[in-house]
């Protein structure tokens, strides 16, 4: 756990460029603000964490998942954006299937590259054992 409040606070890089992008051009935020803001950021991330957390120990479990999530948005009365984040949520899942399947696939074309390199260097041995053992074979017919 956190030994100071402070600890708990979101990064304000993260805080101010959210800001940013929420806002309309020319619109300044102040740094009192800012802050104001990245406390009740902060205070909203511990709070759905502690509700989240609620919904996997009367699943009787030590993770939280998503669906602890979303059931903690509702309970907090956050319903409208449980779907929206189910949406998001869907999104990530493809994006990390489409990754995995990637990796599989690379990991196949590596596999099967190692496989023909190591027939290469087999056949290869074989080209030098049956070139050593004519030439054994010569010298045995010139002797």
């Amino acid at each position: 756990m956190a030994e100071r409040p402070e600890d708990l606070n979101l990064p304000n890089a993260v805080i101010t460029r959210i800001i940013k992008e929420a806002l309309p051009d020319g619109v300044n935020i102040s740094k009192e603000a800012r802050s104001a803001i990245s406390r009740a950021a902060s205070v909203f991330v511990l709070y759905a964490t502690s509700c989240a957390n609620n919904f996997a120990v009367k699943g009787k479990r030590k993770t939280l998942n998503a669906g602890d999530v979303l059931s903690a948005m509702e309970e907090m009365e956050f319903q409208r954006f449980v779907a929206p984040l189910k949406e998001s949520l869907e999104v990530y899942r493809r994006e990390q299937k489409g990754k995995k399947e990637a990796r599989k696939d690379k990991d196949k074309k590596a596999d099967s590259e190692e496989q023909d390199k190591s027939r290469e260097e087999d056949n290869d041995d074989d080209d030098e054992r049956m070139e050593e053992e004519e030439q054994n074979d010569e010298e045995e017919v010139d002797n």
